[in-house]
Order: structure tokens, then sequence, then C-alpha cells
């Protein structure tokens, strides 16, 4: 009896720490200031948010190789690094799977995934996925619009690209060019959170 009140012990303790260990991170409210990040891009160089000198703010996009949600999206993520890059807001593209994981989602696939997309904006590597749990991002693709102030970069949006994945010329909001715009007039973003559409973030 008293083996077993003792692994019944175990076992009780065993599930709290499994439950606080996969406890999630809030993560960022719109208003809250984003900390920077220093990651590794797929030409191997770190990039923070700090580099982009004349940024007025960033499209930051969690997202990956392996995600059929994610590969319906590259296009457009593609697109608006396009458009808004010379704006003022590039899009910033992070990795925040764990490659043990899903062995889709390496840095060496990266580095094949953006050659063949022929991405325009830096792919940056989550290593030690400490970056998705401070923004909070729970899926892939899953973006955070932010606006750099004198007090850092606001999260002035939060959610999906817009609200079709499966076929883009159904797309009626698109949410992230909504936001940007909004904010290269000075105006109040309308929509500011969603809900975003995608696969859940491998840790």
């Amino acid at each position: 009896m008293k083996t077993i009140k003792i692994l019944g012990v175990f076992l009780v303790v065993g599930l709290l720490a499994a439950f606080t260990a996969a406890k999630p991170v809030a993560g960022y409210k719109v208003g809250d200031i984003a900390t920077d990040f220093s990651l590794k891009n797929i030409d191997n160089k770190k990039v923070s948010l700090k580099d982009f000198k004349e940024a007025k703010g960033f499209i930051v996009v969690f997202t990956c190789n392996h995600c059929p949600y994610a590969q319906a999206y590259e296009d457009r993520v593609v697109a608006l690094n396009a458009k808004y890059k010379k704006l003022g807001y590039p899009v910033i593209a992070i990795n925040p799977n764990n490659p043990e994981k899903q062995k889709d989602d390496s840095f060496v696939k990266m580095q094949e995934r953006a050659k063949e997309k022929k991405f325009t904006f830096p792919y940056l590597l989550d290593e030690g996925q400490k970056i998705y749990p401070q923004y909070g991002a729970t899926k892939t693709p899953h973006v955070y619009v932010l606006q750099k102030t004198a007090k850092g970069n606001v999260v002035k949006y939060i959610g999906a690209i817009d609200d079709n994945y499966e076929d883009e010329k159904a797309v009626k909001q698109k949410y992230v060019e909504s936001a940007v715009d909004a904010l290269l007039k000075n105006k109040e973003v309308t929509v500011k959170e969603t809900k975003a559409i995608g696969c859940s973030i491998k840790a």
C-alpha cells in the first residue's frame, strides 16, 4: 500500500509538472511594446529589428515550411513585402517550430524553401523557441504588425493575414493590409485582432 501511495504521489507531481511546463505564455496584446530579438537568417547572419533604421514598423509573420496554411499564404506574404517594404513596413518571417519535431522545418529546409519561393525578406529560425512565446504566437501563420515609436515597437495588430486562406481571389477583408494602410495614414487601426488560422506551433 505504501508503495502504491508513493507511486501515486509521483504521478500527481509528474502531471502537475507537465501541466506547468505546457502552460502557454500570454504573449503580447495590442498596445504592448515588443522587445527586439537577434535570430539567424537563412544567410547565416543574425537579424534584429534595430537593423532596419529606416523602417516605420514591421510585419512580423510566424510561419514555416511544412504547414499547408503557411504554404497557402506564402505568395501573399511575398506580395506584402513587395508592397510595404518600400513604404517602411518590411516583412520579417520567423519559423517558430522545433526542427527535431518537424524535420521539414529544419534550417536547411528553410534555405531551400526560401530559394524556391524567392523570398525577398528575412526568414529567421527561432532557435531554442524563445521568441514566439514572448509574442504569444500559436499558429503558422500568425501575424503581428508593429509600429516603430519613441517608446519602442508597439503592437498594433495581431492575427490572420486575411479572411480566406483557401482562395486569395475570394478574400473580402485584408486585415494586415488594412492595418498597415491605417498606420501609414496616421489613423487608428480598425480591426486590431483576429483569430489566426493555421497549424499549431511544434514545440
